[in-house]
Protein backbone atom coordinates (compact mmCIF):
# COMPACT_ATOMS: atom_id res chain seq x y z
CA UNK A 1 0.00 0.00 0.00
CA UNK A 2 1.26 3.27 -0.92
CA UNK A 3 2.43 5.50 1.86
CA UNK A 4 0.51 9.27 0.91
CA UNK A 5 0.53 12.69 3.06
CA UNK A 6 0.33 16.27 2.54
CA UNK A 7 2.83 18.76 3.63
CA UNK A 8 2.55 22.29 3.87
CA UNK A 9 5.49 25.15 3.73
CA UNK A 10 4.74 28.97 3.51
CA UNK A 11 7.38 32.18 2.70
CA UNK A 12 5.80 35.71 3.06
CA UNK A 13 6.63 38.62 1.23
CA UNK A 14 9.07 41.59 1.49
CA UNK A 15 6.26 43.80 2.79
CA UNK A 16 5.87 41.64 5.73
CA UNK A 17 6.72 43.05 8.93
CA UNK A 18 9.34 40.52 9.77
CA UNK A 19 10.48 40.73 6.84
CA UNK A 20 10.75 44.70 6.66
CA UNK A 21 12.80 43.91 10.03
CA UNK A 22 15.04 41.30 8.43
CA UNK A 23 15.48 43.48 5.41
CA UNK A 24 16.52 46.68 7.33
CA UNK A 25 18.74 44.59 9.63
CA UNK A 26 20.74 42.91 6.54
CA UNK A 27 20.95 46.48 4.78
CA UNK A 28 22.37 47.77 7.88
CA UNK A 29 25.01 44.65 7.97
CA UNK A 30 25.87 45.48 3.95
CA UNK A 31 26.66 49.23 5.20
CA UNK A 32 28.66 47.70 7.83
CA UNK A 33 30.79 45.20 5.64
CA UNK A 34 30.81 48.05 2.92
CA UNK A 35 33.01 50.17 5.32
CA UNK A 36 35.23 47.43 7.06
CA UNK A 37 34.99 43.58 6.23
CA UNK A 38 36.02 43.08 9.46
CA UNK A 39 32.64 44.72 10.81
CA UNK A 40 30.96 43.10 13.97
CA UNK A 41 27.21 42.96 13.43
CA UNK A 42 24.55 42.00 15.43
CA UNK A 43 21.55 44.28 13.97
CA UNK A 44 17.90 43.89 15.62
CA UNK A 45 14.81 45.66 14.02
CA UNK A 46 11.53 46.21 15.50
CA UNK A 47 8.76 47.97 13.55
CA UNK A 48 5.36 48.78 14.55
CA UNK A 49 2.59 51.67 13.12
CA UNK A 50 5.47 54.42 12.14
CA UNK A 51 8.09 53.57 14.33
CA UNK A 52 11.70 51.29 13.77
CA UNK A 53 13.81 50.76 16.46
CA UNK A 54 17.14 49.51 15.58
CA UNK A 55 18.85 47.31 18.41
CA UNK A 56 21.62 45.00 18.88
CA UNK A 57 25.97 45.63 18.81
CA UNK A 58 27.88 47.06 16.32
CA UNK A 59 31.50 47.41 16.19
CA UNK A 60 33.21 48.62 13.45
CA UNK A 61 36.99 48.44 13.69
CA UNK A 62 38.13 51.09 11.34
CA UNK A 63 36.14 53.64 12.91
CA UNK A 64 38.61 53.12 16.04
CA UNK A 65 36.43 54.09 18.70
CA UNK A 66 34.40 56.66 16.73
CA UNK A 67 30.84 56.76 17.00
CA UNK A 68 28.99 55.05 14.31
CA UNK A 69 27.49 58.34 13.14
CA UNK A 70 30.69 59.02 11.40
CA UNK A 71 30.54 56.65 8.94
CA UNK A 72 27.05 54.62 8.76
CA UNK A 73 24.03 56.63 8.04
CA UNK A 74 21.48 54.33 9.47
CA UNK A 75 18.03 57.08 9.02
CA UNK A 76 18.88 57.02 5.47
CA UNK A 77 19.61 53.25 5.69
CA UNK A 78 16.16 52.34 7.15
CA UNK A 79 14.08 54.65 4.41
CA UNK A 80 16.31 53.43 1.65
CA UNK A 81 15.49 50.01 2.45
CA UNK A 82 11.63 50.74 3.22
CA UNK A 83 11.70 52.86 -0.13
CA UNK A 84 12.75 49.49 -1.96
CA UNK A 85 10.47 47.21 -0.30
CA UNK A 86 7.37 49.46 -1.74
CA UNK A 87 6.23 51.44 1.51
CA UNK A 88 5.90 54.90 -0.45
CA UNK A 89 2.14 55.18 -1.01
CA UNK A 90 0.34 58.09 0.37
CA UNK A 91 -1.86 56.13 2.60
CA UNK A 92 0.70 54.22 3.93
CA UNK A 93 0.97 54.62 7.81
CA UNK A 94 4.45 53.24 7.51
CA UNK A 95 6.75 55.58 5.26
CA UNK A 96 9.90 55.54 4.38
CA UNK A 97 9.70 58.90 4.33
CA UNK A 98 8.23 59.69 7.31
CA UNK A 99 8.83 57.12 10.22
CA UNK A 100 10.55 57.53 13.51
CA UNK A 101 13.55 55.68 14.19
CA UNK A 102 14.97 55.21 17.72
CA UNK A 103 19.02 53.77 17.42
CA UNK A 104 19.56 51.86 20.73
CA UNK A 105 22.66 50.15 19.21
CA UNK A 106 25.85 49.35 21.10
CA UNK A 107 29.25 48.07 20.88
CA UNK A 108 29.83 44.82 20.70
CA UNK A 109 30.86 43.42 24.39
CA UNK A 110 34.76 43.29 24.90
CA UNK A 111 34.42 39.38 26.59
CA UNK A 112 32.81 38.23 23.40
CA UNK A 113 34.73 40.07 20.77
CA UNK A 114 38.05 38.07 22.63
CA UNK A 115 36.18 34.78 22.11
CA UNK A 116 36.18 35.19 18.27
CA UNK A 117 38.84 37.69 17.51
CA UNK A 118 41.88 35.09 16.53
CA UNK A 119 44.43 36.81 19.14
CA UNK A 120 45.55 35.35 22.16
CA UNK A 121 43.40 36.53 25.29
CA UNK A 122 43.23 35.82 29.74
CA UNK A 123 41.64 32.73 29.92
CA UNK A 124 41.49 32.05 26.30
CA UNK A 125 43.66 28.61 25.48
CA UNK A 126 44.47 29.44 21.98
CA UNK A 127 45.05 32.43 19.23
CA UNK A 128 42.62 31.54 17.11
CA UNK A 129 39.36 32.85 15.68
CA UNK A 130 36.62 31.13 17.54
CA UNK A 131 32.47 30.70 17.35
CA UNK A 132 30.52 33.61 17.69
CA UNK A 133 28.35 31.76 20.10
CA UNK A 134 27.35 28.24 20.93
CA UNK A 135 24.42 26.34 18.93
CA UNK A 136 23.62 24.04 16.78
CA UNK A 137 22.98 24.39 13.19
CA UNK A 138 21.29 22.47 10.05
CA UNK A 139 21.89 22.06 6.31
CA UNK A 140 19.24 20.09 4.15
CA UNK A 141 19.19 18.96 0.49
CA UNK A 142 16.96 16.53 -1.54
CA UNK A 143 16.74 16.07 -5.25
CA UNK A 144 12.88 16.54 -5.78
CA UNK A 145 13.49 20.52 -7.32
CA UNK A 146 16.39 21.75 -9.52
CA UNK A 147 17.25 23.61 -6.26
CA UNK A 148 17.34 20.43 -4.59
CA UNK A 149 15.04 21.62 -1.68
CA UNK A 150 12.17 20.54 -0.67
CA UNK A 151 8.74 21.08 -2.62
CA UNK A 152 6.28 22.70 -0.80
CA UNK A 153 8.84 25.78 0.00
CA UNK A 154 10.11 26.19 -2.92
CA UNK A 155 7.06 26.77 -4.71
CA UNK A 156 6.02 28.64 -1.65
CA UNK A 157 9.04 31.14 -2.34
CA UNK A 158 8.44 30.85 -6.13
CA UNK A 159 4.61 32.50 -5.85
CA UNK A 160 6.26 35.15 -3.33
CA UNK A 161 8.78 36.19 -5.96
CA UNK A 162 6.29 36.30 -8.70
CA UNK A 163 4.09 38.49 -6.69
CA UNK A 164 6.35 40.44 -5.77
CA UNK A 165 7.60 40.56 -9.60
CA UNK A 166 4.00 41.32 -10.49
CA UNK A 167 3.78 44.11 -7.96
CA UNK A 168 7.01 46.16 -8.85
CA UNK A 169 5.92 45.57 -12.57
CA UNK A 170 2.88 48.24 -12.30
CA UNK A 171 0.93 46.19 -14.01
CA UNK A 172 -1.56 45.35 -10.98
CA UNK A 173 -1.18 49.05 -8.92
CA UNK A 174 -4.04 47.89 -6.65
CA UNK A 175 -1.11 44.61 -4.65
CA UNK A 176 0.14 46.52 -1.50
CA UNK A 177 3.91 45.27 -0.43
CA UNK A 178 2.59 42.88 2.86
CA UNK A 179 2.00 39.24 1.64
CA UNK A 180 2.07 35.34 2.70
CA UNK A 181 1.90 32.71 0.34
CA UNK A 182 1.37 28.79 1.33
CA UNK A 183 1.69 25.54 -0.45
CA UNK A 184 0.33 22.07 0.72
CA UNK A 185 1.81 19.39 -1.50
CA UNK A 186 0.77 15.52 -1.43
CA UNK A 187 3.32 12.90 -1.45
CA UNK A 188 3.15 9.02 -2.83
CA UNK A 189 6.17 7.27 -1.64
CA UNK A 190 8.32 10.01 -0.68
CA UNK A 191 8.01 11.12 -4.24
CA UNK A 192 6.05 14.80 -4.54
CA UNK A 193 3.09 14.19 -6.95
CA UNK A 194 0.39 17.19 -6.83
CA UNK A 195 -0.67 20.16 -5.38
CA UNK A 196 -3.67 20.01 -2.88
CA UNK A 197 -4.02 24.11 -2.54
CA UNK A 198 -2.64 26.98 -2.53
CA UNK A 199 -3.06 29.97 -0.34
CA UNK A 200 -2.06 33.78 -1.00
CA UNK A 201 -3.02 36.47 0.91
CA UNK A 202 -1.58 39.53 -0.27
CA UNK A 203 -2.35 43.26 0.47
CA UNK A 204 -4.03 45.49 -1.48
CA UNK A 205 -6.23 48.60 -2.07
CA UNK A 206 -9.59 49.33 -0.91
CA UNK A 207 -11.14 49.80 -4.29
CA UNK A 208 -9.96 46.36 -5.80
CA UNK A 209 -12.81 43.73 -5.96
CA UNK A 210 -12.11 40.50 -4.70
CA UNK A 211 -12.70 38.36 -7.85
CA UNK A 212 -10.15 40.25 -9.58
CA UNK A 213 -7.49 39.65 -7.16
CA UNK A 214 -8.38 35.96 -7.15
CA UNK A 215 -8.30 35.82 -11.00
CA UNK A 216 -4.99 37.82 -11.60
CA UNK A 217 -3.50 35.98 -8.68
CA UNK A 218 -4.64 32.46 -9.85
CA UNK A 219 -3.79 32.84 -13.98
CA UNK A 220 -0.95 35.29 -13.61
CA UNK A 221 0.96 34.49 -10.24
CA UNK A 222 0.16 30.54 -9.24
CA UNK A 223 -0.28 29.00 -13.43
CA UNK A 224 3.01 30.85 -13.93
CA UNK A 225 5.38 29.30 -11.24
CA UNK A 226 3.53 26.16 -10.40
CA UNK A 227 3.81 23.09 -13.60
CA UNK A 228 0.86 22.18 -14.92
CA UNK A 229 1.41 18.65 -13.96
CA UNK A 230 1.32 18.99 -10.08
CA UNK A 231 -2.33 21.37 -11.07
CA UNK A 232 -5.72 19.17 -10.94
CA UNK A 233 -9.33 20.00 -11.07
CA UNK A 234 -8.89 19.31 -7.38
CA UNK A 235 -6.47 22.10 -6.78
CA UNK A 236 -7.85 24.27 -4.35
CA UNK A 237 -6.85 27.99 -4.55
CA UNK A 238 -7.18 30.20 -1.48
CA UNK A 239 -6.60 33.78 -2.27
CA UNK A 240 -6.99 36.16 0.49
CA UNK A 241 -9.48 34.03 2.15
CA UNK A 242 -10.49 36.03 5.00
CA UNK A 243 -12.01 38.61 2.26
CA UNK A 244 -10.24 41.98 3.00
CA UNK A 245 -6.61 42.76 3.24
CA UNK A 246 -6.36 46.71 3.06
CA UNK A 247 -4.75 47.24 6.13
CA UNK A 248 -1.36 45.58 6.36
CA UNK A 249 2.39 45.84 7.21
CA UNK A 250 3.38 47.09 10.40
CA UNK A 251 0.15 49.21 10.80
CA UNK A 252 -1.53 45.94 11.36
CA UNK A 253 1.24 43.75 12.73
CA UNK A 254 4.72 44.14 14.61
CA UNK A 255 7.80 42.56 12.83
CA UNK A 256 10.87 41.61 14.46
CA UNK A 257 14.13 40.38 13.09
CA UNK A 258 14.23 36.24 13.15
CA UNK A 259 11.30 35.48 13.57
CA UNK A 260 10.72 33.86 9.95
CA UNK A 261 13.47 31.25 10.91
CA UNK A 262 11.44 28.52 9.63
CA UNK A 263 10.57 30.55 5.91
CA UNK A 264 14.41 31.48 5.97
CA UNK A 265 15.32 27.69 5.37
CA UNK A 266 13.74 24.47 4.33
CA UNK A 267 9.83 25.64 5.31
CA UNK A 268 10.27 22.88 8.55
CA UNK A 269 10.99 19.51 6.18
CA UNK A 270 14.35 19.95 7.23
CA UNK A 271 15.63 19.85 10.49
CA UNK A 272 16.24 23.54 12.74
CA UNK A 273 18.71 24.76 15.30
CA UNK A 274 16.85 27.81 16.47
CA UNK A 275 19.48 30.66 15.49
CA UNK A 276 18.38 33.21 12.90
CA UNK A 277 20.15 34.65 10.15
CA UNK A 278 19.32 38.18 9.57
CA UNK A 279 21.70 41.50 10.63
CA UNK A 280 24.29 39.48 12.01
CA UNK A 281 27.78 38.99 10.36
CA UNK A 282 29.43 35.55 9.22
CA UNK A 283 31.40 35.55 12.71
CA UNK A 284 28.28 34.12 13.97
CA UNK A 285 27.87 30.65 13.26
CA UNK A 286 24.21 30.78 13.78
CA UNK A 287 24.34 32.38 10.25
CA UNK A 288 27.53 31.16 8.58
CA UNK A 289 27.37 27.68 9.51
CA UNK A 290 23.93 27.09 8.41
CA UNK A 291 24.99 28.37 4.98
CA UNK A 292 27.95 26.20 5.47
CA UNK A 293 25.84 23.36 6.24
CA UNK A 294 23.48 23.61 3.75
CA UNK A 295 26.57 23.96 0.97
CA UNK A 296 27.85 20.78 2.15
CA UNK A 297 24.32 18.28 2.02
CA UNK A 298 23.75 20.26 -1.56
CA UNK A 299 27.06 19.01 -2.80
CA UNK A 300 26.18 15.59 -1.91
CA UNK A 301 22.90 15.42 -3.21
CA UNK A 302 24.21 16.79 -6.38
CA UNK A 303 27.52 13.78 -6.72
CA UNK A 304 24.97 11.63 -6.63
CA UNK A 305 26.13 10.14 -3.17
CA UNK A 306 22.66 10.58 -1.38
CA UNK A 307 19.45 11.58 -2.83
CA UNK A 308 18.78 13.25 0.95
CA UNK A 309 21.00 14.92 2.86
CA UNK A 310 21.48 16.71 6.29
CA UNK A 311 23.85 18.04 8.16
CA UNK A 312 24.49 19.14 11.76
CA UNK A 313 27.33 21.32 12.87
CA UNK A 314 27.81 22.92 16.67
CA UNK A 315 30.39 24.77 18.32
CA UNK A 316 31.08 26.08 21.19
CA UNK A 317 31.68 30.08 21.91
CA UNK A 318 34.86 31.04 21.31
CA UNK A 319 36.33 27.67 20.55
CA UNK A 320 37.62 27.10 17.04
CA UNK A 321 36.66 23.68 15.91
CA UNK A 322 33.05 22.29 15.63
CA UNK A 323 32.14 19.82 18.66
CA UNK A 324 30.40 17.62 16.36
CA UNK A 325 29.72 17.17 13.14
CA UNK A 326 26.73 14.72 11.83
CA UNK A 327 25.73 13.23 8.15
CA UNK A 328 22.14 12.17 8.19
CA UNK A 329 20.90 10.43 4.36
CA UNK A 330 18.11 8.80 6.18
CA UNK A 331 18.85 5.33 3.91
CA UNK A 332 18.98 6.67 0.73
CA UNK A 333 23.32 6.80 0.29
CA UNK A 334 25.15 5.20 -1.70
CA UNK A 335 27.69 4.39 1.37
CA UNK A 336 27.29 4.26 4.69
CA UNK A 337 26.52 7.70 6.55
CA UNK A 338 29.90 7.01 8.45
CA UNK A 339 32.06 7.10 5.41
CA UNK A 340 30.21 9.81 3.99
CA UNK A 341 30.87 11.73 7.46
CA UNK A 342 34.63 11.15 7.08
CA UNK A 343 34.41 12.32 3.40
CA UNK A 344 32.71 15.56 4.48
CA UNK A 345 35.65 16.70 6.80
CA UNK A 346 38.45 15.51 4.62
CA UNK A 347 36.95 17.64 2.14
CA UNK A 348 35.84 21.03 3.79
CA UNK A 349 37.12 22.68 6.89
CA UNK A 350 34.33 23.45 9.42
CA UNK A 351 36.47 26.28 11.32
CA UNK A 352 34.81 29.75 12.13
CA UNK A 353 37.49 31.03 10.39
CA UNK A 354 37.50 28.85 7.49
CA UNK A 355 33.76 28.73 6.41
CA UNK A 356 34.03 32.41 6.02
CA UNK A 357 37.11 31.85 3.93
CA UNK A 358 36.08 29.17 2.05
CA UNK A 359 32.41 30.96 1.46
CA UNK A 360 33.98 34.40 0.61
CA UNK A 361 31.38 35.85 3.26
CA UNK A 362 33.08 39.18 4.34
CA UNK A 363 31.04 41.07 1.63
CA UNK A 364 28.28 42.70 1.23
CA UNK A 365 26.13 40.09 0.17
CA UNK A 366 23.66 39.78 2.43
CA UNK A 367 20.31 42.21 1.41
CA UNK A 368 19.48 39.63 -1.12
CA UNK A 369 19.26 36.62 1.17
CA UNK A 370 16.76 38.34 3.24
CA UNK A 371 13.60 37.30 1.37
CA UNK A 372 11.99 34.18 -0.15
CA UNK A 373 14.71 31.72 1.47
CA UNK A 374 18.41 32.04 1.86
CA UNK A 375 18.86 28.99 0.28
CA UNK A 376 18.03 27.51 -3.52
CA UNK A 377 19.11 31.07 -4.93
CA UNK A 378 22.05 29.76 -7.79
CA UNK A 379 24.04 33.01 -6.85
CA UNK A 380 24.58 32.37 -3.51
CA UNK A 381 28.31 30.86 -2.99
CA UNK A 382 26.55 28.11 0.06
CA UNK A 383 24.48 27.28 -3.31
CA UNK A 384 27.57 26.04 -5.47
CA UNK A 385 28.44 22.13 -6.33
CA UNK A 386 32.09 22.80 -6.77
CA UNK A 387 33.11 19.99 -4.13
CA UNK A 388 30.95 17.16 -6.15
CA UNK A 389 34.86 15.64 -7.55
CA UNK A 390 36.04 16.33 -4.15
CA UNK A 391 34.09 14.75 -2.39
CA UNK A 392 33.80 11.67 -5.20
CA UNK A 393 36.95 10.75 -4.76
CA UNK A 394 36.94 11.22 -0.88
CA UNK A 395 34.49 8.41 -0.84
CA UNK A 396 35.97 6.34 -3.34
CA UNK A 397 39.21 6.16 -1.24
CA UNK A 398 37.70 5.37 1.94
CA UNK A 399 35.51 2.80 0.45
CA UNK A 400 38.53 0.60 -0.35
Amino acid sequence: MANSFVFSSESVGEGHPDKVSDFISDSVLDACLSIDRNSRVACETLVKSNVVVLAGEITIPRLKGKPLEAALNLPLIVREAIREIGYVNDDDVFHADRVFIQDILTSQSVDIGQGVDAREAEGKAHAEQGAGDQGIMFGYACDETQELMPTPVMYAHLIGRELTALRKSGKANWLRPDAKSQVSVRYVDGVPTEIINVVISTQHTVDVKRAKIERVLINKVIKRVIPKKLLSKKTEFLINPTGRFIIGGPQGDSGLTGRKIIVDTYGGWGRHGGGAFSGKDPSKVDRSAAYMARWVAKNIVASGLATIAELQLAYAIGHPEPVSVFVDTFATGKVADSILSDAVREVFSFKPAAIVKQLNLLRPIYRQTTNYGHFGKPDLPWEQTNKVKALQAAVKRLSK
